[in-house]
């Protein structure tokens, strides 16, 4: 029998997709006289964001994470950090993605939910970069470093991987040049388009590793393609070193972007 599975849609497709896949199965199991489980009042959180009221959304989501729903706080946090229906509230957000990352903290690595507690510690990791101003969340590059290494060693998440190797690139202290460049790695061997670009420039001009220029034109390549509008820096790496890539190293270079999207497909 084909099971009703919204939050599985959700986590491989964003918000959009759960919701629709929510409204097929919104009440499954339950009752008109019953109180909504926290599950089904993060479903009619979601829908209603989904369609436009966000009011009605907070109210739901409230009532879910209240009562431990992991992704209605994760979903809370994302919205004060971003101000998206909601006042924009630094202190919220990190006090839900703290819900969030003690509670869950233990999660199985291989579960749907996993992403959302992955990005929740990162999320707490830049808190900690630089804190927040007007609050008892003062900055703390150790706590930051903490959170980024925990989601990139347990959850294997590539968001964590990056930061923690700009740590490790720019950090006050304990830097490590070969840290960097593993974590760097990993990250971009994921599709993380910021690793890929930081990689790339690395490797292209010879910075703190050997020089691998084709390799190095590779990752720029990859990075440039998936950049976004507020990617400006990694289409002036990309085109800076495309500009100064021999005949060779760009046809090398492009040779490796194919075997590299051959594999993926």
């Amino acid at each position: 029998m084909r099971m009703c599975n919204p939050i599985a849609a959700f986590a491989l497709a964003g918000f959009a997709a759960f919701a629709a896949a929510t409204a097929a199965c919104a009440f499954e199991g339950s009752t008109k006289k019953e109180q909504p489980s926290p599950f089904q009042a993060f479903q009619t959180g979601a829908r209603a964001y989904m369609a436009g009221d966000k009011a009605t959304a907070v109210t739901s989501l409230l009532d879910a994470a209240k009562r431990g729903h992991a992704m209605a706080q994760w979903k809370l946090g994302r919205m004060y950090a971003e101000g998206d229906g909601v006042e924009k509230d630094d202190v919220k957000a990190f006090d839900y993605f703290s819900q969030v990352a003690n509670a869950h903290a233990d999660d199985s690595p291989d579960t749907v939910q996993s992403r959302f507690v992955a990005n929740a510690f990162v999320a707490l990791g830049n808190y900690y970069l630089d804190g927040i101003a007007g609050s008892p969340i003062r900055a703390d590059q150790a706590r930051a470093r903490e959170m980024f290494s925990y989601a990139a060693s347990y959850f294997g998440d590539p968001d964590a991987q990056y930061n923690l190797a700009r740590m490790y690139l720019d950090g006050p202290s304990n830097k490590d040049a070969r840290q960097a460049a593993r974590w760097l790695g990993l990250a971009a061997n994921k599709g993380q388009r910021e690793a890929q670009a930081v990689l790339g420039h690395m490797l292209f001009n010879g910075i703190e590793v050997p020089k691998q220029s084709a390799r190095g034109l590779m990752w720029l390549t990859l990075a440039n393609a998936a950049a976004g509008s507020g990617d400006k820096w990694i289409r002036d790496l990309y085109d800076e070193a495309r500009a100064n890539a021999s005949a060779e190293v760009q046809a090398k270079a492009d040779d490796y972007v194919s075997a590299w999207n051959k594999d993926r497909d």
